[in-house]
């Protein structure tokens, strides 16, 4: 029986750079429960009621310090405590509730910034499972990120392709290849933002499947449009039901040591 499934969401935050654009990626903690050690996009899971986007706000907040929030012209803010940004996170990290403290201060989450950009579904194999739903936002001016010494512990800004080539280094998991390399095709934050919202237009989770092996084979996970994803992936599975025109490019993860390499099916060309 698979293990339920828990809604998340992360951040895919970018800056430009010349040339182009550089990604941010936060270290999680060597003792964390899912992906420990892996350098990921801010996120995490939801809270009770909170939609995927608040969940992106806050999450981006909690781990990375970057406040995506307007005034909330409901509240009477002149008789409020208006915090500054620092102690406001340093507030909901020590365990305040988020939506509390960003009342008290006179706060709502601004998440019109946020572009959708995929929806990954951990495979049916892992004992923690998540519902994740992936944004796009650009840094907004002013703004330094920083972890945040609990479930984070390092950080980096890297150009796309240059995390690939560190992917072993960063212990990149498999969806931060597949958006890195999606984002390594493209030139601009510009080009990113304009992307995120065709991709939005097309709509279609991602849910890895474990391929049968016999023994001695490396691990590998196939994408939905993986030529064997439906014939010898193994667990849930969630084939396309049309080709959307992101769906290109390598097709498989094999997971050599502790580097996952992101590959094309034997016989098959990568488009993209």
């Amino acid at each position: 029986m698979s293990a339920p499934l828990r809604e998340a969401a992360s951040v895919i935050l970018l800056r430009r750079a010349e040339p182009g654009f550089e990604v941010f990626l936060l270290c999680r903690h060597r003792q964390a429960r899912f992906m420990a050690s892996a350098f990921v996009f801010p996120g995490g899971a939801a809270e009770p009621g909170e939609d995927a986007r608040t969940t992106a706000a806050r999450e981006l907040f909690e781990e990375a310090g970057v406040l995506l929030a307007r005034a909330d012209a409901r509240i009477e803010t002149q008789t409020l405590e208006v915090p500054i940004q620092a102690a406001l996170r340093r507030r909901i990290l020590d365990g305040g509730d988020a939506a509390t403290a960003m009342a008290g201060a006179g706060l709502a989450w601004s998440t019109d910034v946020l572009v959708p950009w995929s929806h990954w579904i951990t495979p049916s194999i892992e004992p923690r499972r998540f519902s994740a739903r992936f944004f796009l936002c650009e840094l907004p001016s002013a703004q330094v990120p920083s972890f945040d010494e609990v479930e984070t512990v390092d950080q980096v800004w890297v150009r796309p392709s240059e995390a690939l080539a560190r992917a072993g280094e960063l212990r990149l998991p498999p969806p931060q290849i597949r958006t890195l390399w999606e984002l390594s095709q493209l030139g601009s934050v510009d080009e990113v933002l304009a992307m995120g919202r065709a991709r939005s237009e097309e709509p279609h989770p991602i849910m890895p499947r474990l391929r049968t092996s016999v023994a001695g084979d490396p691990v590998c996970l196939l994408l939905p449009w993986d030529p064997e994803y439906t014939e010898t992936g193994s667990g849930d599975a969630l084939p396309l039901t049309y080709a959307p025109r992101w769906a290109v490019g390598p097709t498989r993860f094999v997971l050599e040591g502790q580097t996952w390499n992101y590959v094309a099916a034997p016989g098959s060309t990568t488009a993209g």
